[in-house]
């Protein structure tokens, strides 16, 4: 009997890692080892109930990624700039040079559109800009790899950009994405297109695939909330200028990547349309936030009792 391939899933215990590594799973076409600075977790605990292999590894240390891709067929990998900053690059170099220099045969790596050479340096989004350096060092180095580009998790609705409850009986969602359409995916969706991918390595290799579940605008997004959820939504445009003036680390970036959307990004209808066809799984926002209302239920109950 033919040995499975073995993936390398980075950032296994996160949230995007750990959609691609449940997603290969549930296909039972490959051995899922997932990297892990902490095999003790709860979630790698999980995964490894799953059928998942954990590996020790830290992106910051080349030897254990070395170890990590041995053997391996395929890596996903994805940096998080919000929990290393400018050190993503390094991270991000790390393993690029270990899979380089591996029989490592489809390397899949999250990646992003430079803001600032779209923008002509108008628009500098260093979250999005390492990640474009990153996918351009990829290229340099002839690794056989594909790109995938995420847009706006729908969870940042209950995470980074909750609706906040006012005095007029309304719940606001205050952005400076204006009438610009603000494409979204679930993370735990994400994966079902990872796997996709590599299932077909021939078919994607040094090709860019955008992961989209939805793309509206922020009036339809509070629309389907005020539905879905049976209480009043409402959005507010606040200029880029204003928001990068908000007293919350971060604030300039994001100011500057919405305003990146709205002037460079009228809509994903391409990429939409496309994974609609790669992988029936992603969910719309509406079907997302159906399974999901009981979430923002109990985030508007805690919400209303700190008031």
């Amino acid at each position: 009997m033919k040995e499975k391939p073995i993936i390398l899933v980075t950032g296994a215990t996160g949230g995007q890692g750990g959609s691609v590594a449940h997603h290969l799973l549930k296909t039972q076409k490959y051995h899922v080892h997932a990297l892990t600075r902490n095999p003790d977790s709860e979630k790698a605990i999980e995964l490894k109930k799953l059928g998942a292999e954990i590996v020790k590894g830290d992106l910051t240390e080349r030897d254990s990624l070395q170890r990590a891709v041995e053997g391996c067929y395929g890596v996903f990998g994805v940096t998080n700039f919000w929990e290393h900053f400018y050190k993503e690059y390094d991270l991000g170099i790390n393993l690029i040079e270990v899979v380089k220099n591996s029989t490592v045969q489809h390397f899949v790596l999250h990646t992003l559109p430079s803001a600032v050479k779209i923008s002509h340096g108008k628009f500098p989004v260093p979250h999005m800009d390492i990640k474009a350096e990153l996918e351009e060092y990829t290229r340099s180095q002839k690794i056989p790899a594909t790109f995938v580009h995420v847009s706006f998790y729908y969870e940042n609705f209950l995470t980074f950009f909750p609706p906040q409850p006012a005095d007029d009986g309304n719940w606001h969602i205050a952005l400076p994405q204006g009438d610009t359409k603000l494409a979204g995916v679930s993370v735990e969706d994400i994966g079902s297109v990872v796997s996709e991918i590599f299932n077909a390595p021939e078919e994607f290799k040094s090709k860019v695939v955008g992961v989209v579940g939805d793309d509206i605008t922020l009036k339809q997004y509070v629309a389907v909330m005020t539905e879905i959820l049976k209480r009043p939504y409402v959005y507010d445009y606040v200029p880029y200028q204003t928001y990068a003036t908000f007293p919350f680390p971060g604030a300039t970036e994001l100011a500057n990547m919405f305003e990146f959307n709205r002037l460079y990004i009228p809509n994903r209808k391409a990429d939409l349309d496309f994974n609609q066809s790669l992988s029936p799984a992603l969910r719309t926002f509406s079907q997302w936030l159906t399974d999901n209302k009981h979430h923002f239920h109990h985030l508007a109950e805690c919400q209303q009792a700190t008031a």
